[in-house]
Parts: C-alpha cells; sequence; structure tokens
C-alpha cells in the first residue's frame, strides 16, 4: 500500500505519461482487455464443461439454473464480444 504522498506522485506520474505518450496508454489498455476477455473465456468454457457433472451430482433444478445463468453469460460475452476480446 502506498502513502498518500507516494500515492499522488505516482498519479502525477502516470498523467504526465498519459499526456506524453497516448499511444503507449492505448496499447496497455488493449492488452488488459485482452487478458480480461481471454479469462472470461475461459470461465465460460470451464462452467460449461461442469454443467454435466454439476447436474449428475447436485440436481437437475441446480444444473438447469447453472444453464439458465451460462446462457446469459453467453449472451452477455455476445453482446460486448468487441470490448473483451
Amino acid at each position: 500500500m502506498l502513502s498518500q504522498e507516494d500515492q499522488r506522485r505516482f498519479e502525477q506520474i502516470t498523467r504526465h505519461l498519459r499526456e506524453s505518450d497516448p499511444r503507449f496508454f492505448a496499447r496497455l489498455d488493449s492488452r488488459i482487455k485482452g487478458r480480461r476477455g481471454r479469462y472470461m473465456m475461459l470461465l465460460t468454457i470451464v462452467l460449461w464443461a461442469s454443467l454435466p457433472a454439476m447436474t449428475v451430482l447436485v440436481g437437475r433444478l441446480a444444473g438447469a439454473i447453472c444453464a439458465v445463468v451460462l446462457v446469459a453469460n453467453a449472451a452477455v460475452m455476445w453482446r460486448f464480444r468487441r470490448r473483451l476480446l
């Protein structure tokens, strides 16, 4: 955790870098978005793969709830696919 003075200096440095080299921050931002999208896709795949086991082990109701959540997740990922990937 940074002290308030260090946090202020850090924000000042990042603000200066953002103003002086916007291409650097654009590249950095796109890398972060790509990572977030990959993690979201990996999580979705793992959850879809575990759906049959969850249905068998926990019950049909839990499987149905999980399936509804995953369908909603897929819809959200499809809607925001440009931002995530």
